[in-house]
């Protein structure tokens, strides 16, 4: 296991379990709540947070900023763009083909597991776009000379002998990320900048990822496996056979050997596309409230996790309110819960933020 991960501590001796390798009864979305980092056992670090559930979906850098905020404590925004711009974390293209940030030791590995079959099943969109597999390996190439400091898209661009017109540019770019080439740099203002990976990252860690997944998500099933990577589903059970003496049935789902399920009832305000929403196969959404989160498009609303089930919705607007729309009525205790939490979104941000519940004002 990577020694960048912040790992639970284990709360439930094996002397209290009812039968070998089996565990007393948990709820299971309050155990993956604590797995995934945002109960009470938080890092202290970015690279921390980011390892924990081995990647962070990255295309919303501000929403990338928050999901690192929610399983830390005591970090802010600042601590996330230096972590970046030091090189401690990197976004790339890995999980389900899209933007992900992880801990730059963790780059290679993951990329070994993922990369090569995202990198096939865009063959078509870049053929359609005039870019064939040479075409991009010969731009790969430039790449390894042209990029001597972090250079942005449109200066790639310039340099490189391609057409990369419209779509063909970030096409191209996650062709070469997923060859493990390239990864995104610092940001130049509010332009990402892209870099070598040889240059960039100066250590490799080695990891599994069904055992990597299962330290922040589980319990969980190669299906789940499976909807959080993006591979294919018989991938993600061969996944779990390699490594089946290490694993430990909780019901229907596993977790690592020595891994206690500890369960978490925290408030937590996850933004867009948070890890614990695209973690599974299913979601903890009731059901008349799907479209509530799932807005259409693959967007994923920020929502309210109490005890890893979805209750509510939020959004922050520019007036410093931070408006939370319950799906039922919340009790006393929860609002105060969601006080301390938007206390410490306004910590996080530099800001002072109100909160309002369903349109009546919550003192702060």
């Amino acid at each position: 296991m990577s020694p960048s991960v912040e790992r639970p501590s284990c709360l439930l001796s094996r002397s209290s379990r009812t039968e070998p390798d089996t565990f007393p009864r948990v709820d299971v979305w309050a155990a993956r709540a604590y797995a995934n980092g945002i109960g009470t056992d938080r890092a202290r670090t970015v690279a921390g947070a980011v390892a924990r559930v081995v990647a962070l979906q990255g295309q919303d850098v501000g929403a990338n900023r928050l999901a690192v905020r929610v399983r830390s404590d005591g970090l802010t925004r600042q601590d996330v763009d230096d972590a970046v711009s030091n090189g401690d974390v990197v976004r790339t293209w890995a999980m389900r083909g899209t933007l992900h940030m992880l801990a730059a030791a963790d780059l290679k590995w993951v990329l070994d597991e993922v990369g090569a079959y995202f990198r096939d099943r865009q063959a078509p969109r870049r053929r359609r776009l005039g870019l064939d597999d040479a075409d991009c390996e010969r731009g790969v190439a430039q790449l390894e000379s042209i990029l001597t400091e972090p250079l942005t898209r449109a200066e790639i661009r310039e340099r490189v002998d391609l057409d990369l017109a419209g779509q063909a540019a970030p096409y191209f770019l996650g062709f070469a990320a997923l060859e493990g080439v390239i990864c995104r740099g610092p940001e130049r203002g509010r332009e990402p900048t892209y870099v070598l990976v040889r240059d960039w990252v100066t250590r490799h860690e080695h990891d599994h990822l069904a055992l990597r997944y299962l330290r922040g998500h589980g319990p969980a099933t190669p299906r789940d496996l499976a909807a959080w990577s993006g591979l294919p589903l018989a991938a993600a059970r061969r996944a779990f056979d390699d490594v089946r003496d290490a694993l430990e049935p909780v019901g229907e789902r596993f977790v690592v050997k020595g891994d206690e399920c500890v369960e978490s009832i925290e408030t937590r305000l996850l933004g867009h596309f948070d890890a614990f929403v695209l973690g599974y196969g299913e979601r903890s959404i009731p059901v008349e409230h799907t479209r509530k989160i799932q807005s259409g498009g693959g967007f994923v609303m920020p929502s309210v996790s109490v005890g890893g089930r979805i209750r509510g919705v939020w959004r922050l607007s520019t007036k410093d309110t931070l408006d939370v729309t319950p799906f039922t009525t919340i009790s006393a205790r929860l609002r105060r819960e969601l006080s301390s939490e938007v206390a410490d979104l306004g910590r996080f941000l530099g800001r002072k933020i109100k909160l309002s519940v369903a349109g009546v004002a919550a003192a702060d």
